[in-house]
């Protein structure tokens, strides 16, 4: 059994582990002053808006902002938007991104690395300066959108909260928001989401997950494999009455022993000690922490001999909990002087440790910082470490760690961010947790 697996998940079984995981990055929220051709635009105060202050009659002379910080990219997408509060006199307005060596004085979309969609002509510039056609011109009154999609690796534009198109994002690394004008007179604000956008942002994110999500079920898998799968996953975990339960709801009538000769389901090393493994889960499911420890030493004493092991240490921290949770904290104190105390100075369980007697402290622990420890999903990440812990005593397979279904969702999660890793590490990360809330909220809709 991993040493360190199930001590990891008792440290951040709270939800707050999912909320860590989204990974925060700096947005743009206003205009780069000092990276810009200052000596052809005025930028407003709060760096939102900027006015063309040259007489247009070169290329080099080109009024140009990028944005104060690069695009976030660990997400599914980016977007921001400007307004054109006066066309000027050529209309020579374009939005688009560039690098961080984007060379200030050009238009975005003239030089390589670069991408532009000009309102002159409604022309792309993709790093030449040759334009291709792509949307309709922009003018005074119109609001235009900008935005990255990481999954798909595009560039798409918004005119007035319609989308225009998208074309391939070609560009690696960093890419910062860029707005430029190139005319008398010609005048652009810029929303960095500090308002609400013209083009529905949220919708358009929510209906490319939704067209991945119909895509993933497209993907045809036998309804046995589904079951089979479930199956294991049950028997893995020692839910024997829901194993038996779910085996009547799917009609299944095939005994186990051919199951797994038809598809490599061994489902007898499944059923390997399973009532004692459901007995256990049972016990710590109820908090009945010294039952559970009772049990184990008499079924399986191998398994308690080293009294610092991590099944130790996790059913020790529990039965601490389960004492703090009914209040008796006297009784709570004696029992971490005896039994946790001894973990202290053991690296893997220092932090732990000192958590679980932080406890202690406040009135109302269940509200704290350290309120997770009182959660039910603590007492499940036990009982899974006792559960792995009895099937590594099979001497067939050992280190069978994880169920069949845990073992595809990890090659999965491995594929994601192997596929993130070629794309320079952008995109959203894959989220179990989000996923399913995600598609419990569709069935409830459905359902209502």
């Amino acid at each position: 059994m991993n040493s360190s697996h199930f001590t990891h998940k008792f440290r951040h079984s709270s939800n707050r582990e999912d909320m860590a995981n989204e990974e925060e990055e700096e947005s743009p929220t206003e205009l780069n002053t000092i990276n810009s051709s200052g000596g052809f635009l005025t930028v407003s105060p709060d760096k939102l808006s900027l006015k063309y202050a040259g007489v247009g009659q070169h290329g080099h002379d080109v009024g140009v902002a990028q944005s104060n910080k690069p695009a976030p990219f660990k997400r599914h997408a980016y977007y921001f938007e400007i307004y054109v509060k006066d066309a000027g006199v050529k209309g020579r307005v374009a939005i688009g991104f560039t690098t961080d060596n984007f060379k200030i004085g050009r238009h975005p979309g003239w030089e390589l690395n670069t991408c532009g969609y000009h309102g002159e002509d409604g022309l792309i510039y993709l790093g030449k300066r040759q334009g291709e056609a792509f949307g309709p011109a922009f003018t005074t009154g119109d609001t235009v959108g900008a935005g990255i999609n990481y999954d798909s690796q595009e560039f798409f534009f918004t005119v007035n909260g319609t989308l225009v198109g998208t074309v391939s994002k070609y560009i690696k690394g960093p890419l910062f928001p860029t707005v430029a004008v190139h005319s008398q007179n010609e005048e652009v604000t810029v929303n960095f989401g500090q308002e609400k956008f013209a083009f529905d942002f949220k919708g358009y994110e929510a209906s490319e997950r939704s067209k991945q999500q119909v895509s993933i079920e497209k993907t045809s898998i036998p309804p046995k494999l589904n079951h089979r799968l479930v199956k294991n996953y049950l028997l893995h975990f020692g839910y024997e009455e829901t194993f038996h339960a779910f085996d009547r709801a799917t009609n299944s009538t095939v005994p186990p022993i051919y199951v797994a000769q038809e598809d490599g389901f061994d489902v007898q090393d499944t059923t390997y000690a399973l009532n004692e493994r459901k007995i256990l889960r049972q016990l710590i499911g109820k908090g009945e922490i010294d039952a559970a420890l009772s049990k184990l030493r008499d079924c399986y004493p191998q398994l308690v001999q080293d009294d610092k092991s991590e099944v130790c240490f996790l059913l020790h921290c529990q039965k601490f909990i389960e004492l703090v949770r009914i209040g008796t904290l006297e009784e709570a104190v004696k029992y971490g002087r005896v039994e946790l105390a001894k973990f202290i100075g053991l690296n893997v369980f220092q932090d732990i440790v000192e958590d679980c007697f932080t406890l202690l402290v406040y009135e109302c622990p269940e509200e704290s910082n350290v309120g997770y420890f009182l959660e039910a999903s603590q007492r499940e990440v036990v009982a899974d470490a006792v559960n792995a812990a009895i099937l590594s005593t099979n001497p067939k397979h050992k280190d069978r760690l994880y169920s069949h279904l845990e073992t595809l969702l990890r090659q999965l999660m491995a594929c994601c961010l192997e596929l993130r890793l070629l794309n320079d590490g952008q995109g959203e990360s894959l989220s179990l947790n989000r996923l399913l809330k995600n598609n419990s909220c569709k069935r409830i809709k459905k359902s209502g």
